[in-house]
């Protein structure tokens, strides 16, 4: 078992990337390298914006900047190799590379769902309890929610790393994708690898099952006050409350459900690169937009910040 171990350790992955697509290989990095660096530069914007402007200080703005911090760490895991392997001629990756670029990219995911949970929760008790929201939402709480998100995401990696660590590899190691997939590496597996397919489909059902109870619940709750309220004006401000996280949350957790629900034939394997590009990439870059355009609040601060810029310029 040690030796199998350390044969493993030396083993190489070969991505083929979007290879299928020969003529499309410049245009294809040019297309990504744009929307990686408007994804780095929106969501560090973001925080930033929330770190200086003291009206941002909230739980709602608090969580948003930790959401845009993950979404920027795994946009970063991702696509640095992806735009590497559309203009280098070497496709490989080592095995060890591989593995922790699983074991991080993984821990964002998880964390990430559980972060539109969280921010569900934080929209219910902001639209149905206003009154106590300060007391409700106290930044002892907001920092357990906030850090419980990232240990438990940091637990599932780590339990899915494992299961990924104890196989044997062998074979030509070619990967018909752009990164460390746990199905793609599971691929490589010489040993039996249906005890770790068992433990990834509990861990994904499990979170993907649990997040969504959480924010269907919260929703739930929120919709039914909300056709209580017999001002519209209030009607009206409830639902812009809630816009943008639903919006995030339809881009998430859509395209998750789509991955491994639906997209899971080898005719479609193009399609599945596509939706892993758009999830990975697209939706961090779309979560900061979606954010600014639908709230008031941060239109402004984002307003101030260029007129103080152009203030400064002109003396």
């Amino acid at each position: 078992m040690q030796d199998e171990r350390n044969q493993s350790a030396g083993f190489i992955f070969v991505f083929l990337g979007f290879s299928e697509l020969p003529t499309l290989q410049v245009p294809l990095f040019l297309v990504f390298l744009t929307i990686y660096t408007a994804c780095v530069l929106e969501n560090l914007g973001l925080i930033l914006l929330i770190r200086i402007n003291p009206k941002l200080h909230t739980p709602m703005y608090f969580f948003l900047s930790h959401l845009s911090f993950v979404d920027f760490c795994y946009t970063t895991v991702i696509a640095p190799k992806l735009l590497d392997l559309l203009i280098s001629e070497d496709r490989s990756m080592s095995f060890i590379g591989c593995i922790i670029q699983f074991f991080f990219g993984c821990t964002c995911v998880v964390t990430q769902t559980f972060m539109l949970a969280v921010m569900a929760y934080d929209r219910f008790v902001a639209v149905c309890k206003p009154l106590l929201y300060t007391v409700a939402m106290s930044h002892k709480l907001c920092a357990i929610l906030v850090a419980g998100s990232y240990v438990w995401g940091g637990i599932c990696s780590s339990t899915l790393t494992y299961f990924l660590l104890v196989l044997s590899y062998c074979g030509s190691g070619i990967i018909n994708h752009f990164c460390c997939e746990y199905s793609a590496i599971l691929s490589a597996a010489c040993s039996d690898s249906s005890l770790s397919q068992l433990v990834c489909l509990l861990i994904c059902t499990f979170n993907e099952a649990c997040s969504l109870l959480i924010i269907i619940i919260s929703y739930t709750v929120i919709f039914v006050t909300v056709i209580r309220i017999p001002s519209k004006g209030a009607l009206k401000k409830a639902l812009s409350t809630c816009a943008s996280h639903l919006t995030a949350i339809c881009f998430c957790h859509g395209v998750i459900l789509l991955l491994y629900c639906v997209l899971k034939s080898r005719s479609s394997l193009l399609t599945v690169k596509v939706a892993t590009v758009f999830y990975s990439m697209v939706v961090p870059m779309l979560n900061p937009i979606i954010y600014s355009l639908r709230n008031k609040d941060v239109k402004e601060s984002i307003g101030k910040l260029i007129h103080l810029k152009v203030l400064s310029r002109s003396f």
